[in-house]
């Protein structure tokens, strides 16, 4: 990824499996709001990352880390003129509750307290993963992410609260998401998807921001986006995965994916190329 000094680098390493992991530095670039499926682990070298996580906007700078929950609403954006540089590393949520019971003493899901953690050393070992991936170096890269992820985890860690459903209104918003998930590359319209449902569409979309953190033509756009990835991970085509989730052609999944993964489809893909090569030699 290139242009005005921008650049980005979104991969995986064969030996960290469950892992993605980024090398980016991004100056005018802007995280629209979107969710992962993995952990966020963001160790910040230079400038400053704005994002809006729960309601309110965090500031991560140099020395410190961004820290995102699966499944959590969130946006990016440079704090600062010059931007941000960062190394990251989304460790699925299978990893970390694997070293969380290796390690600490959490009970129930585990996960990150606070969004932001000044933490120099923290971050020093993230950029060592990444160091370590880069040079093919499976020891290293699996102790420093370990190493990592408890320590975060003891410092900034506790259970996760689960996800209330108790209200009408929310029982409501998880139907209404099953909906968009069976229905993704023809969806029905907000009004008719209430008429279906029961409430009327102000009342569907209040319900739905409130328990999944952004409206549902939001929700559908980054859910798209995810089910696209998978798909490039088994091979499919940017063409023809762009079909496949629902959206008009490939540049608008390109705009989108862009704007959510942080690097086009294309690039992304040939990463993960490149990774199941790396598996096939080795078997």
């Amino acid at each position: 990824m290139a242009g005005s000094g921008e650049r980005a680098r979104h991969w995986r390493y064969a030996e960290l499996p469950g892992v993605d992991l980024l090398r980016a530095r991004y100056i005018r670039k802007t995280f629209v709001r979107h969710t992962h499926e993995h952990f966020v682990i963001a160790a910040i070298a230079d400038g400053v990352e704005v994002f809006h996580h729960r309601g309110a906007d965090q500031y991560a700078g140099a020395g410190a880390l961004a820290l995102v929950n699966p499944d959590t609403s969130h946006t990016g954006r440079a704090g600062v003129p010059e931007g941000w540089r960062y190394g990251a590393v989304y460790p699925s949520p299978e990893v970390v509750a694997g070293i969380a019971a290796e390690t600490t003493a959490i009970r129930g899901t585990p996960g990150f307290v606070s969004p932001v953690l000044d933490d120099p050393y923290a971050v020093g070992l993230v950029h060592q993963v990444l160091r370590a991936a880069d040079e093919g170096n499976a020891l290293a890269a699996d102790t420093m992410l370990r190493v990592a992820v408890t320590r975060l985890l003891r410092l900034n860690g506790g259970a996760l609260p689960q996800r209330q459903v108790r209200t009408a209104g929310a029982r409501v918003a998880v139907r209404a998401r099953e909906v968009l998930e069976e229905r993704m590359a023809e969806p029905p319209s907000l009004e008719k998807l209430a008429s279906d449902l029961g409430p009327g569409p102000f009342a569907l979309l209040r319900a739905f921001r409130d328990l999944y953190g952004m409206p549902p033509h939001a929700w559908l756009t980054d859910a798209r986006v995810r089910r696209a990835r998978r798909l490039l991970d088994e091979g499919v085509s940017p063409a023809e995965a762009a079909v496949v989730v629902g959206f008009t052609d490939q540049p608008h999944l390109h705009r989108h994916f862009t704007r959510i993964v942080g690097v086009p489809p294309g690039a992304y893909q040939r990463e993960r190329k490149n990774v199941q090569d790396a598996r096939e030699w080795l078997s």
